[in-house]
């Protein structure tokens, strides 16, 4: 029996957790090492910094913590990738809507700039995953130019993360990984939905369902080829935090050539 590789068990874990309780941890990747985990696996809690307010509290109450408290050079982590895992995790025990939704930007052959909102289903020390249908405007847009931006636009609590880098397709084998865990419904909808297509009506779109249910009706279903995800892998980082009268709190790491980080505070 073939030993699976570190990476294909690293996308394993993080699909469980993501899948389970919204939870994304840093783990063990091909470029980088592993970085440690928080504890207590699906009982998570934010570490025990004095810029998160405790878990227990209501979005509006740690908007108005953070917001007094700000974010100091001092209390960075020297890694954007654990500085964002703080943020996240602190972001997903307050309770608020969908804390892994984040708008992705790309660029067209024109050059016109299109937005929409994707879920984060992935991270690890590589970068931040979504997965789509490869035959979608998004998609066609970044084989073409596959410079794209991140916002985790996290208003309620009075934080952003803006997110430079490139998207790459992940290995097949992990989007497989990930496409097994989907509900079955899902499985089938990414069979059946032509994205970004036009289509005459909604009942066409139930009807492609259906067919696809009778093709599959025994067994798993399969991954479809033109399904999978994305990694964005990122070049620039930026921590917004808002604060009183416009002066806001902004910090944006920058990845070098030699592959280190620098940090530079920047004006509201």
């Amino acid at each position: 029996t073939k030993t699976p590789d570190n990476t294909h068990c690293s996308a394993i874990l993080l699909i469980v957790l993501v899948r389970f309780r919204l939870l994304a941890v840093l783990v063990l990747g091909r470029s980088g090492p592993a970085v440690p985990k928080s504890e207590g696996l699906f009982g998570i809690m934010a570490p025990p910094f004095s810029r998160n307010p405790p878990m227990t509290t209501t979005p509006e109450l740690f908007r108005a913590h953070a917001m007094a408290h700000g974010l100091s050079r001092e209390e960075l982590k020297a890694d954007p990738l654990l500085q964002f895992q703080d943020w996240f995790e602190a972001a997903i025990a307050t309770g608020i809507p969908e804390p892994n939704g984040m708008s992705l930007a790309t660029v067209d052959e024109e050059g016109q700039p299109w937005l929409r909102t994707v879920l984060l289903k992935l991270y690890d020390a590589r970068g931040f995953v979504f997965f789509t249908n490869y035959e979608s405007r998004k998609s066609r847009q970044i084989d073409g130019n596959a410079r794209v931006a991140l916002l985790f636009p996290w208003v309620g609590l009075a934080r952003q993360v803006k997110i430079l880098g490139r998207a790459e397709r992940i290995p097949t084998r992990e989007s497989l990984a990930y496409f097994l865990t989907r509900p079955r419904g899902s499985q089938l909808g990414a069979w059946a939905s032509p994205q970004s297509q036009v289509i005459r009506s909604r009942s066409l779109l139930e009807a492609k369902v259906e067919e696809v249910k009778r093709k599959f009706a025994q067994g798993e279903i399969p991954l479809p080829d033109f399904w999978g995800g994305y990694r964005v892998v990122p070049y620039r980082i930026e921590f917004w935090q808002g604060r009183d009268s416009r002066l806001h709190d902004r910090f944006a790491f920058s990845l070098q050539a030699e592959g280190g980080w620098t940090v530079e505070r920047l004006a509201p």
